[in-house]
């Protein structure tokens, strides 16, 4: 079980409201500088087609970014450590200005059919994807799309965090309710096509 997670989030303000509201607080004592990935953690993330990332810009205030691609794009490359490929975009940069002044970053990868979702804490550095070439073809999210691949992200990964299903709706992609349906579909069709015999 990761505990560096907690033991970071539990600050001294967050104990202290956590002491008015319920006239106790967490602790978390003797966690790991680092929390390893398990197979967990890494088949979850492999299996994601998005996750959200949140950065911290200079003046203090967080920013929430979007990111989507192939299921996979967000690649574990070691127990500690995540990377991904930065597309061309809509040349705002803000994730990636922000992470000049503050590396740490929040991310948040979710499984709304399964209602589950995975919290990540890190560290990240943002590459020039011309510079490191091998790189980018190892973050590629697949052939196609390695041509408008700008910067690469790689994220030390401090700790996770695992939360409960409450209050998650379920929600399906398109992906998905083509597969659930399939065996319906396809038994409707041989219906159908029973139905025609018999009339003819």
């Amino acid at each position: 079980m990761a505990t560096k997670f907690m033991q970071l989030m539990l600050t001294p303000a967050v104990q202290a409201t956590q002491e008015r509201y319920f006239g106790r607080h967490q602790t978390v004592a003797d966690a790991p500088a680092r929390d390893p990935f398990t197979d967990d953690e890494a088949a979850f993330i492999a299996s994601r087609d998005s996750f959200y990332m949140a950065t911290v810009n200079s003046d203090g205030w967080p920013y929430l970014q979007h990111r989507g691609g192939p299921p996979g794009f967000l690649k574990v490359l070691g127990p500690h450590q995540l990377g991904f490929a930065d597309l061309k975009g809509n040349r705002q940069l803000l994730s990636t200005g922000n992470l000049d002044g503050n590396d740490r970053v929040s991310l948040f990868l979710m499984d709304y059919p399964r209602r589950e979702r995975l919290k990540i804490l890190g560290q990240a550095r943002v590459l020039d994807a011309r510079e490191h070439a091998d790189l980018a073809d190892q973050l590629s999210p697949s052939p196609e799309l390695r041509g408008k691949i700008e910067r690469l992200f790689l994220i030390e990964v401090v700790s996770y965090d695992w939360n409960c299903p409450q209050y998650i709706t379920p929600r399906f992609t398109e992906a998905e309710i083509e597969t659930h349906t399939a065996p319906l579909k396809a038994r409707i069709a041989e219906l159908e096509a029973q139905a025609a015999g018999r009339k003819g």
